[in-house]
């Protein structure tokens, strides 16, 4: 029983065998799925990937690398578009200095945004964060303290001081692929410190596939090959770890219901 928590499948790479990469999810043991909104502007693509017979759930919101290439929805615009049984998160939103030092202030702004959108809808929002650990976690706590909102730091790689000021702030912690990577040492004595029932994990399809399969395209089916890794690294049982990072899901993203 797995959930791949954070994927894109509207992106080009799924195009050509959609319906075989849900097959071999549910073949994986895989029982749903959210594919996340990067572009606002985008939103019905992915909305339409949800009227699917297996359990897709979405989020709205626009990636901090794509601010400078469309506009900065309001928090308004964010929350009507919640209205919606499958929108079940708010995001990917954050900062990326990685890629991107030019357009700080625009994803200020839009991260912001996005903020008040989670705050004003209590669903929680989904953080992208890249070289901005300082510029992140002061927003969260500014924001935190106004009113209170859940949240999840997805495909974790910053480093273990932003990990338990966003766990002391409630969130959650989410793994990728990224993490069975070999040379990965750091997050292999991080995420054996992340409490269980606050761990996540994701694929972040069509990227980042993890090991053995490193290299190739990413996709939902994958994310077993995660959470195995994970809970041998964790000493934890194979089945109790998809059971509570399962869980983990639901209580976070508690709008998203099985039929």
């Amino acid at each position: 029983m797995l959930i791949d928590t954070h994927c894109h499948l509207d992106f080009d790479e799924f195009k050509a065998d959609f319906e075989d990469v849900i097959k071999r999810a549910k073949l994986a043991g895989v029982i749903a799925m959210q594919t996340i909104c990067t572009n606002l502007d985008e939103w019905e693509r992915i909305h339409k990937l949800t009227k699917n017979d297996f359990p897709i759930f979405c989020s709205v919101g626009t990636h901090p690398l794509n601010i400078k290439d469309t506009r900065i929805y309001k928090a308004k615009e964010i929350a009507a578009i919640c209205n919606n049984n499958k929108v079940i998160g708010i995001g990917e939103t954050g900062l990326d200095y990685y890629y991107d030092t030019e357009h700080k202030v625009l994803q200020h702004e839009s991260f912001v945004e996005h903020i008040i959108a989670a705050q004003e809808t209590g669903l929680p929002l989904i953080i992208h964060t890249r070289n901005a650990d300082s510029d992140t976690i002061n927003i969260l706590r500014e924001y935190k303290k106004q009113k209170d909102f859940s949240a999840v730091l997805h495909c974790f790689t910053s480093s273990e001081k932003l990990a338990m000021e966003s766990l002391e702030l409630g969130f959650y912690i989410s793994a990728s692929g990224i993490v069975t990577f070999k040379n990965a040492h750091d997050l292999h004595s991080l995420f054996k410190k992340i409490p269980l029932e606050k761990l996540l994990i994701e694929t972040d399809a069509p990227y980042l596939a993890p090991t053995p399969l490193r290299g190739k395209r990413n996709e939902p089916s994958f994310v077993k090959h995660t959470a195995e890794f994970l809970a041998d690294l964790r000493g934890e049982n194979f089945e109790h770890f998809c059971q509570e990072t399962t869980q983990n899901f639901f209580k976070l993203f508690n709008k998203a219901k099985l039929n």
